[in-house]
């Protein structure tokens, strides 16, 4: 059985890669922490609403007139981002601000120890499903 063929793993799954990703960004903000004019880069937030769209395009249709036509408002579900300026630049025009980068880092860890914990335990429950808790 291919885990990945089921919907929450495949989902899971590309959480942790989109997380393993934004590890590297923020990485490398760190290490040009001292390069002059290098800006700071972060990937567009990772949401579950926009990854099941991406899986769904099923769009319901209807039947009569007096039918609803869903709950989608009527700008759509995407959201403009605003982008943050920074609000600490150094006088050679380097905007990376280290606390910050350490925090989005140390964040990005606990959510992919979150992502890594869920698929444990979903797999523990695929397992005692099967009939086999006790091992492999």
């Amino acid at each position: 059985m291919d885990l990945n063929n089921l919907a929450l793993y495949k989902l899971l799954t590309r959480k942790m890669d989109w997380q393993t990703q934004r590890q590297e960004v923020l990485a490398r903000n760190i290490a040009n922490a001292d390069t002059p004019d290098f800006k700071p880069q972060d990937l567009k937030p990772f949401t579950f609403r926009d990854a099941l769209a991406d899986s769904r395009r099923l769009k319901a249709s209807t039947t009569a007139a007096n039918h609803l036509q869903g709950t989608v408002p009527v700008g759509g579900l995407n959201k403009e981002q605003r982008v943050r300026a920074p609000y600490e630049t150094a006088p050679d025009g380097n905007a990376v601000v280290i606390e910050e980068q350490v925090m989005k880092v140390s964040q990005n860890a606990m959510d992919y120890q979150t992502m890594v914990n869920l698929y444990r335990k979903q797999i523990t429950m695929l397992k005692m499903a099967l009939g086999r808790a006790g091992g492999g």
